[in-house]
């Protein structure tokens, strides 16, 4: 199931203070509901038998709130403050802060009308946000914004911003307890990305490894006309054409994927950095590449050189979009345009990249280890569309986790070239690359089809505690 078609979950704390009109939070409360429910969200939220309208403003309706929110904790993907009036700020702290949960918050707040501010509906929600947003800053809870100060629930803003806010929740929560796979040694001439564990751990990310020896001694052991062997070959030939490619190449690549299958299954990784360089063509006699793209596209994101950051980056797009990553190149300009550049790898490309894409030979390595070693390329085209990129790497110097992240396209321009390949156009590309080679980040870039780098860069920094820049600028 893909991200995006995962029902979402929210708890829900309608804000209520006695002094302002309570009727509003009666109301408040269903439009929140029907709200999340056309968007095909749950609600967990408190019923108008447990408290006063099912809002929180005492600090037994609090309690009544947490012990709710604890009874669906593993469910809860976020929650949302909502606030029909001004709300009471300790008892809506109170709540969250009881339950024990550690995740996003979004505060909305409900617009007044101009044309009709009587005592009976005049909302104050505009003025109680800010006192809101002070205690949880108090109490140590983080909390998102939504776009407009205030914005009604049934708007085109709030429909907008809690799309972003269910991206933001599902990196968070796809994160927690992460383990990568890191299957082979990081190829000696790609010191670009050597990366620390130990950093990632601090975040609640662990690494798993499998030396290739290990892989290759599971491979000899396995039948080729084992039912794993088998099945994985057919997968193979349904995934992309192989019309050309020999069938023991073929049968070399369907063991190996059924080995990483079979190994991530057994320690619980759910994504994976491969050594390829030139480990894998010199002592097995295929790349890798077909058998990590289907893995990608499969939203398994898989990296090459055992970049563990950058499939970590790739796992955080595709948990945002529920569409499948990739990692490229930063790898060449597109002849005199400052904004454009060339994005390429060998290509291991999950095929919703591609526009055709078949099953080739790597080039490159083809020249050192011979061609009948190297089958098992996913090559074509990269397909026209908006896209996000993002790059978050360990820096060990400062014993933190930073990166950026931002918006951009891949274009229809003409280019005749091997590989996987497209053109990208980033707005203010040339201050996107100074920044990178100022700040020392590594030339391997996860990309997406989406519009989901601001869930991306708000994730990172607001509950993550990573450094991460937006390029070219966030407008607030």
């Amino acid at each position: 199931m893909s991200a995006q078609a995962r029902t979402m979950t929210f708890g829900i704390v309608v804000g209520n203070r006695g002094f302002f009109p309570d009727h509003l939070a009666k109301t408040g409360r269903e439009e929140i509901i029907s709200t999340l429910e056309k968007a095909g969200a749950k609600a967990i939220v408190l019923g108008p038998e447990e408290s006063k309208y099912g809002a929180v403003e005492t600090y037994d309706e609090s309690l009544r709130c947490a012990e709710l929110f604890k009874k669906h904790a593993g469910a809860i993907d976020g929650i949302i403050v909502t606030l029909p009036n001004f709300g009471e700020e300790r008892g809506i702290v109170d709540a969250i802060r009881l339950s024990g949960l550690k995740v996003p918050v979004l505060v909305q707040a409900t617009p007044d009308r101009s044309d009709n501010m009587t005592i009976a509906v005049r909302r104050d929600s505009f003025c109680g946000k800010m006192s809101a947003c002070n205690n949880m800053m108090q109490y140590g809870i983080k909390y998102s914004l939504t776009t407009l100060h205030t914005e009604s629930v049934d708007s085109t803003e709030f429909k907008t911003d809690l799309e972003w806010f269910s991206a933001v929740c599902r990196i968070v929560k796809g994160l927690k307890n992460l383990k990568i796979g890191a299957i082979g040694a990081r190829p000696a001439a790609f010191n670009t990305v050597r990366y620390s564990e130990r950093i990632l751990e601090t975040s609640g990310i662990s690494v798993d490894t499998l030396d290739l020896s290990e892989v290759f001694g599971r491979i000899h052991r396995m039948n080729d006309h084992d039912d794993v062997a088998q099945e994985k070959l057919n997968a193979i030939k349904s995934y992309v054409t192989t019309q050309g490619i020999p069938d023991e190449a073929l049968l070399k690549m369907a063991k190996l994927g059924a080995v990483i299958d079979q190994w991530m299954k057994q320690t619980h990784c759910t994504i994976s950095a491969v050594q390829c360089w030139t480990s894998m063509e010199e002592f097995f006699g295929v790349v890798p590449c077909t058998v990590m793209s289907m893995m990608s596209n499969n939203l398994i994101p898989s990296a090459c050189e055992v970049d563990v950051p950058g499939v970590l980056s790739m796992y955080m797009l595709a948990l945002a979009s529920g569409s499948p990553s990739a990692l490229l190149d930063w790898n060449n300009n597109y002849g005199s345009d400052p904004n454009k550049c060339v994005c390429f790898h060998c290509s291991n490309l999950p095929k919703h990249f591609f526009k055709d894409v078949k099953m080739d030979y790597q080039e490159i390595i083809a020249g050192t280890v011979g061609k009948l070693n190297t089958f098992g390329t996913c090559v074509g085209r990269v397909k026209s569309g908006a896209m996000s990129y993002a790059r978050f790497s360990t820096d060990d110097r400062r014993g933190i986790i930073r990166g950026y992240t931002g918006p951009g396209k891949f274009t229809d321009d003409p280019l005749e070239t091997f590989g996987g390949a497209g053109v990208a156009e980033i707005p203010q590309l040339q201050k996107l690359l100074k920044y990178i080679c100022h700040q020392a980040f590594e030339h391997h870039v996860a990309a997406n089809f989406s519009d989901v780098s601001k869930a991306v860069h708000e994730a990172a920094v607001r509950y993550l505690g990573w450094e991460s820049y937006y390029h070219p600028a966030l407008e607030d």
